[in-house]
């Protein structure tokens, strides 16, 4: 028995010390000239690609990252053999990264420690809810550039023409002759002045006898609908408000260190 025992251990052994290569490689992504290219290198490029959220983790992501990292190690070592890492160019760019990633982590920082709490977006909820107690529109428009036009567009709707058939025809605005002129629900504030004064002036179902003229061009309107204004529940904009009031944190943190710093520089109005 003790000689069966210790044949196992020394094949337990000798199974580790070939497994070890193994082991190694597998820290690896790949070997380029002799020299290693760390996994870590690609952990943290993935980490970066995935935290930006514009892609999932997937085998053919992972992939594109490992060709991305091995690629990077080839040219980098073209580059070290040239010594193009001792030019004052170089040296210039490589300070201003290095400048660049630690303001980034101070803001990083900042915003980890001073994260925007769910009161904070529950109040800017309702402040924004409380702003928007109008009522809403819905519209239709045809846009054209000359009042004649306008006029006999007007002509041609009274006639039976149909108002959607003629904004699809003539409309000058992209965004909207293409759905008939709709321009959906809005509150009458979202329009230039002239055309709100003459949007709330429309019964539902009416339209403008009269062109209506505003810095685009001459406008007619019809009145779809009325209703009171419509507000998303906060989970569906919860991370608008969220990142809006930490953009507005982060500018006042910013405005903040600039007023405290002390120095002979007068920054340009901006």
């Amino acid at each position: 028995m003790k000689k069966s025992f210790s044949m196992a251990l020394a094949a337990v052994a000798a199974a580790s010390v070939l497994s070890l290569p193994m082991v190694a490689q597998a820290q690896n992504v790949a070997v380029v000239n002799g020299k290693s290219v760390p996994k870590a290198r690609f952990d943290t490029l993935m980490n970066q690609v995935v935290a930006q959220g514009r892609q999932q983790r997937t085998p053919q992501l992972e992939q594109q990252v490992r060709d991305q990292v091995v690629l990077y190690e080839i040219f980098l070592q073209e580059a070290e053999r040239r010594g193009l890492q001792g030019s004052a160019e170089y040296r210039q760019q490589m300070e201003l990264a290095r400048q660049q990633l630690l303001i980034r982590e101070l803001f990083s920082d900042y915003q980890k420690k001073n994260p925007i709490k769910d009161a904070d977006i529950q109040a800017e909820y309702d402040k924004v809810k409380s702003q928007n107690n109008g009522k809403e529109y819905h519209a239709r428009h045809i846009l054209v550039e000359k009042e004649d036009d306008a006029k006999a567009i007007v002509t041609q709707i009274k006639g039976g023409a149909k108002f959607e058939d003629l904004a699809k025809k003539s409309s000058k605005d992209p965004g909207s002759a293409q759905n008939g002129g709709d321009l959906d629900w809005a509150q009458p504030g979202s329009y230039v002045a002239e055309f709100s004064q003459a949007l709330q002036k429309l019964e539902k179902g009416q339209m403008t006898d009269t062109p209506v003229k505003t810095q685009f061009g001459y406008h007619i309107i019809k009145l779809e609908d009325v209703r009171d204004p419509q507000f998303p529940p906060l989970d569906q904009v919860k991370p608008q408000i969220e990142q809006r009031l930490q953009q507005q944190k982060l500018a006042a943190y910013r405005d903040e260190l600039r007023a405290k710093a002390k120095t002979d520089y007068k920054f340009g109005a901006n």
